[in-house]
């Protein structure tokens, strides 16, 4: 081991010997991790505890890191973890619960409903893509799945392909979820600023999202339903981006899913006020007749008739009301609160983000740069999760929940999270030890051998790892800095390999074992996840060639867009 006179550690960049030796052994905490996830289906908690430990061993007896300076470095990591990431998550979900137990997420769930009509395009881009947008942007972690499913099924959708067009539609939306979660723990891990990171991925993510609104008209009806539902798919996609784009740009990735689906929700509403596809089609690209009706859907139907036998089964309109007077204001209040305030706390314009009130930190010595490279815990008590606990509190004043039903909402918050919430500090630890250990410098060295050809690989990695560990968020801890380091040793543009890394994790979501696990929890799949992943493979893959397209397009003809 080598120090230099401020007794630094100085990294090892081959300590194992070659190039190839040292790589294999680097990869061996990652391998460790997801062999126990993927393979071993072992809870996402316990396999980072077990990855954390491998990683600790291995940098302290082969990378000669010092054991102190390790501890040191796995603590600011866990700091990073609980409050940078569970804090926005925990108050994420509290405040969809609050929602949800007040009825107040019903209401405005069935008004949406009652708007759909009875073409099973306008249900599907309404519901399953805009809706979606809106759990993801607030919860994620597959609840959006949970949710739209069971609605399209009760739409007529076969089981196995409502969970399908649900995935689907969330792909998109995912880097930016559970309120830019992803964003802030590549921010963490590779120390580039986080709205240049919110930037990059808003870039790429507005092109990603011009495709799921077609391929989801497709899943629903085939190619039939293109032919006069095309608005619907243009609509859908220009309206989101022209939410999510801005915000991202302007704001920081927050908000730029909150923000698309209220803007798409008000541009598919208004469109379908002048202009309804000319035959009404039904799941499977049945034609469908209406029955008028006075205790219809929206008030003009209720009932679809299939003109020939399809699959599915119809709207089950009997019995149940429709929303009315002030119950859909209710139901989309607290999220217009949430982006109020959140914008108001955290935008440019906010010095709240910007106070720390101490930081943590262990340094070594680069063993790519010698130069000194900084492992940090910086404590912002004004950070993004404590926006997100004031817009709470803003909005309990106007849903009112009784005692009893926010005990329910903080009781069903702890028993869905506490099990993600002890994997956020130490999947950062693990990165962090990861990290000043050396580790990820010497697999960066190793994958930069590959040379430029890597921007292939970049996007795959991210797919690859959310496809095996169910979490954009952990991917993003485990990969971000080792995908900047080899970016920058190719000299890619600075943001590309790490923004492809976390938007390549949003893409196989629909594939994620943990995702499907949650997503399949109101369908009759429920420990089925394998025939859901099955049957989203295809269609996953599809994108994900989109997208190392949209790669290749920025780096050799945008690459400034990355800079």
């Amino acid at each position: 081991m080598t120090r230099v006179s401020a007794g630094l550690f100085h990294q090892p960049l081959h300590p194992i010997g070659g190039v190839l030796a040292t790589t294999v052994i680097a990869l061996v905490p990652i391998a460790v991790l997801l062999i126990l996830l993927a393979a071993l289906r072992m809870a996402a908690w316990k396999a980072v505890i077990i990855g954390a430990v491998v990683t600790v061993l291995l940098g302290i007896t082969l990378w000669s890191a010092p054991a102190a300076g390790t501890a040191k470095a796995w603590l600011a990591g866990a700091g990073t973890g609980i409050w940078a990431i569970d804090w926005i998550t925990l108050w994420g979900v509290i405040f969809y619960n609050t929602i949800v137990v007040t009825g107040a997420f019903d209401d405005f769930k069935r008004w949406l409903v009652d708007k759909a009509t009875l073409d099973i395009r306008v249900q599907t881009i309404l519901l399953a893509w805009s809706l979606g947008a809106l759990l993801e942007g607030l919860v994620g972690f597959g609840y959006p799945w949970a949710v739209v499913t069971p609605i399209l099924i009760g739409m007529g959708v076969v089981e196995l392909d409502a969970i399908r067009v649900a995935a689907i539609a969330n792909n998109a939306p995912v880097s930016f979820g559970a309120l830019g979660v992803p964003i802030i723990a590549l921010a963490a891990v590779t120390g580039i600023p986080l709205m240049h990171l919110s930037q990059s991925i808003g870039r790429i993510v507005a092109v990603l999202a011009l495709a799921p609104p077609w391929i989801l008209i497709v899943l629903v009806t085939g190619r039939r339903g293109l032919r006069d539902g095309w608005p619907l798919a243009v609509v859908g996609s220009l309206s989101y981006i022209a939410g999510q784009y801005p915000t991202s740009q302007y704001l920081g990735p927050y908000l730029p899913d909150v923000v698309g689906s209220l803007t798409s929700f008000g541009a598919l509403l208004l469109l379908l006020r002048f202009w309804r596809p000319s035959v009404v089609l039904g799941y499977g690209g049945v034609p469908v007749e209406p029955i008028p009706s006075a205790a219809s859907l929206g008030g003009r139907h209720s009932a679809r008739v299939p003109a020939t036998s399809g699959q599915g089964r119809p709207v089950p309109a009997a019995g149940r009301p429709a929303a009315t007077g002030s119950a859909p204001l209710r139901g989309l209040l607290p999220f217009l609160v949430l982006l109020v305030v959140v914008v108001a706390w955290t935008g440019p314009w906010s010095t709240l983000p910007k106070f720390n009130l101490f930081k943590y930190s262990v340094d070594a010595i680069s063993s790519l740069s010698q130069k000194k490279a900084e492992v940090a815990f910086v404590f912002n008590p004004g950070a993004g999760g404590t926006s997100i606990m004031a817009a709470w509190l803003v909005s309990l004043a106007f849903l009112r929940p009784s005692g009893a039903q926010l005990g329910k909402a903080l009781s069903t918050t702890f028993s869905q999270m506490w099990g993600a919430l002890l994997v956020g500090p130490f999947i950062f630890g693990l990165a962090d030890a990861f990290n000043y250990t050396g580790m990820a410098n010497s697999l960066a060295y190793g994958f930069s051998r590959i040379g430029t050809p890597f921007i292939l690989l970049s996007a795959i990695l991210g797919f690859i790892g959310v496809a095996l560990s169910g979490s954009n968020t952990a991917t993003n801890a485990v990969f971000g800095n080792f995908q900047m380091t080899v970016g920058r040793l190719l000299h890619f543009p600075l943001l590309l390999a790490p923004s492809l890394n976390s938007v390549g994790a949003e893409v196989g979501k629909p594939i994620a074992p943990q995702t499907a696990s949650v997503g399949v929890s109101t369908s009759a799949f429920v420990r089925r996840e394998g025939d859901v992943i099955r049957h989203n493979f295809g269609w996953t893959l599809a994108i994900l060639a989109y997208l190392v397209v949209i790669g290749l397009l920025y780096f050799f003809l945008f690459p400034s867009a990355m800079a």
